[in-house]
Parts: C-alpha cells; sequence; structure tokens
C-alpha cells in the first residue's frame, strides 16, 4: 500500500516538514504501508526548495541507519532507475502512480 503525503499543506516551515515527515513514516510502519510518496514542491524559485533539500538529507541518514529501505527523488522515478525498479518490484501500486516516468522534482517516494 503507498500513502500519499503533502509536506506542503499550510506551507509549514522546514522543521515541522521534517517532524511531519518523520510522524508518517512511524505511522506508516505501524499501519502496514510499503511505501509513502511525499509531495513537497520544488520552491517558488524553480532551484530546489528547501523542504525538498532537508527532506533528502533527513532521508539519506535514515537510509543509512537502515531504518528505510531506500528513497527515490521524483526526478529519478522511472522505470530505468535501478531504486525505482526495486521500489516497483517491492510495491506493484506504484506502477500506476501519475509521476512515474515524470521527473517531478517536486516529489520523493519512500520504501519502508
Amino acid at each position: 500500500m503507498v500513502k500519499i503525503v503533502n509536506l506542503e499543506e499550510g506551507m509549514p516551515l522546514v522543521d515541522a516538514a521534517i517532524r511531519r515527515a518523520t510522524f508518517e513514516i512511524k505511522n506508516a510502519r505501524r499501519t502496514g504501508v510499503t511505501a509513502i510518496k511525499f509531495i513537497h514542491g520544488y520552491g517558488s524559485s524553480g532551484t530546489g526548495g528547501r523542504i525538498r533539500v532537508e527532506l533528502q538529507k533527513y532521508l539519506m541518514r535514515l537510509r543509512n541507519k537502515k531504518e528505510i529501505r531506500l528513497f527515490v527523488p521524483g526526478e529519478r522515478f522511472e522505470i530505468f532507475d535501478q531504486d525505482t525498479q526495486k521500489l516497483l518490484a517491492a510495491c506493484r501500486e506504484l506502477s500506476r502512480d501519475s509521476d512515474l516516468n515524470r521527473h517531478n522534482n517536486g516529489i520523493t517516494v519512500v520504501l519502508l
């Protein structure tokens, strides 16, 4: 099962968005969710939003501690990417995701 979480909702500060991501990851594990698609936007400047940057740093730390299996930034969420192939194998539902092969910098997909 895939859960979609919009971290932009309410225009939070970066710290609040990361706290929400932490909550959503922990809650997803308890409820049997396989993957989370975080919508974080790309920033109004078009150069990469702070939530996006900080979320991906945070997810890298979680991956290094083996608290998540992997994550794929939206720009790499395409069928030829090795990590995306692992995501699709673990969660077939993602093969129907509207952002697959769209190179959307405003999302990140996490495999728990």
